[in-house]
């Protein structure tokens, strides 16, 4: 069992997975104020998909799983708001929270080990090819990342981001604990999508 530690977290109506690359807009005070003291300390958020609730006013309500988040990029943007590119790291389980009054939510965590790396096999070899298709067309900011088509968690992983799912699958995926088990729900996915029969 790994430390516990307390970040801040940043619900969204998205799910960041390990390794993954997400850019974000930041306009609201308490989190230009996280993100200052991130980059001041070098020290990661949390990202969790939000249960119900808003993005923007009042704290929402989020899911148990979510996953660390490190600014890697930022910049000035021309309509005012900062942009920040930030990487997924590790995941975490949610212990507690509390609220503070300018809305931020500060979260005890425990770190979730990471699954075991595993091999590509033979009969998912066909999700890393598609893999690349869909990075050669994203482009930026997946052409610019270290790939490694041959892990099966690298491939579920990416493929789990970019395929157009619903929030709560994606969360499934973050969730599950077994690389094949992920790359098995997405050729289930793939087949609904009508991109394989």
């Amino acid at each position: 069992m790994m430390s516990p530690l307390t970040i801040p977290l940043f619900p969204l109506h998205t799910v960041l997975f390990p390794g993954g690359v997400l850019p974000l807009r930041i306009f609201e005070v308490r989190y230009l104020d996280m993100v200052s003291h991130c980059l001041k300390s070098n020290s990661p958020f949390g990202i969790c998909l939000i249960r119900e609730g808003s993005e923007v006013g009042t704290a929402a309500t989020t899911h148990e799983v979510g996953t660390l988040a490190t600014i890697i990029d930022w910049d000035q943007r021309q309509d005012g708001l900062l942009g920040i590119d930030v990487q997924g790291g590790q995941r975490f389980r949610l212990l507690s929270h509390r609220v503070q009054s300018n809305q931020l939510i500060e979260a005890n965590v425990e770190p979730i080990l990471d699954e075991p790396a595993i091999k590509i096999p033979e009969e998912y070899q066909y999700l890393a090819e598609l893999l690349a298709q869909f990075i050669e067309q994203v482009g930026k900011p997946y052409c610019n990342m270290p790939t490694h088509y041959e892990s099966a968690n690298w491939v579920g992983q990416r493929l789990a981001e970019l395929l157009p799912m619903v929030h709560a699958q994606k969360q499934y995926l973050l969730e599950l604990n077994d690389s094949i088990q992920r790359l098995d729900t997405i050729e289930h996915v793939l087949k609904t999508l009508n991109v394989r029969s």
